[in-house]
């Protein structure tokens, strides 16, 4: 297809003609980031996953040349932060955007700070009641219960996380091989998407869960309402989740280092 002026590309694009519409716009546009089996491998261990080696210096360099850049993780800030400290103009949303970073400064949404106690007492109770081989990753305003390590509790942590929703109001966000309780406060990835892309021409979101299907709707949604906005879902393969998130994208990369390789490509469109 060759596009015309102000012409935005169909979807699903050619690769080409998404990164030159996107050029075009370059200072108007916001690439979109999900961290676990996007930027990093996933790991039995969450505490032990890295950015891929090739992530930060591409990262760094697109920021130089978009709008802006930003992180939107299950993972708390204080976590992205660790990882993405030498990116200086990138932007980090923690547990679903319930923490925000930006400009130097972590913003917690009001709302859910009074949820904080009892997150820490479900995380003891969840190490107490859990068979051992389940992981449990207390995020201050969140609990995730992973059993990668041991997918034959997956029957029964779904259960007891469950019945854990029911009876403290909680709710579920279900991924890879986890289920996560969190504070029924109304925040969420497709939230952070859409709030983050109002005044943007265009932005392209890569993620690889079931949560990241809610920012792809987010683009979709923009779109309906612009007719000269522009939203490109990547997907990342995934033996997990990976058919559903891919039949909702564009564009399906193989792994993290695909996504490296992808950007470090496309920014040879600026």
């Amino acid at each position: 297809m060759r596009l015309v002026a102000d012409a935005r590309p169909s979807h699903p694009p050619t690769t080409a003609d998404a990164w030159r519409f996107t050029a075009e716009r370059a200072k108007d546009t916001t690439f979109f980031f999900d961290f676990d089996g996007v930027l990093s491998p996933v790991t039995d261990d969450p505490d032990a996953s890295q950015p891929e080696p090739s992530v930060l210096g591409v990262l760094d360099e697109l920021s130089g040349v978009v709008g802006r850049v930003a992180i939107v993780s299950a993972r708390p800030v204080s976590f992205l932060r660790s990882r993405f400290e030498p990116l200086a103009r990138a932007d980090l949303y923690g547990l679903y955007g319930l923490e925000v970073w930006h400009d130097g400064e972590v913003v917690t949404e009001p709302a859910a700070l009074p949820w904080v106690p009892a997150m820490a007492d479900l995380a003891e109770r969840a190490k107490a009641e859990l068979p051992a081989a389940t992981l449990v990753e207390y995020k201050r305003l969140s609990v995730a219960l992973h059993y990668r390590t041991a997918p034959q509790l997956a029957a029964e942590v779904e259960q007891w996380a469950h019945e854990q929703a029911e009876g403290l109001g909680l709710r579920i966000q279900r991924g890879r091989m986890v289920a996560e309780l969190k504070p029924p406060v109304d925040q969420d990835k497709g939230m952070v998407i859409s709030e983050g892309v109002k005044t943007a021409g265009c932005a392209w979101y890569f993620g690889d869960d079931m949560s990241d299907i809610k920012a792809f709707d987010a683009l979709r949604a923009r779109e309906a309402v612009d007719p000269g906005f522009f939203g490109m879902c990547v997907a990342v393969a995934n033996p997990e989740t990976g058919e559903e998130v891919s039949s909702a994208a564009d564009l399906t990369l193989e792994s993290p280092t695909a996504v490296a390789d992808f950007l470090r490509a496309g920014l040879g469109s600026f």
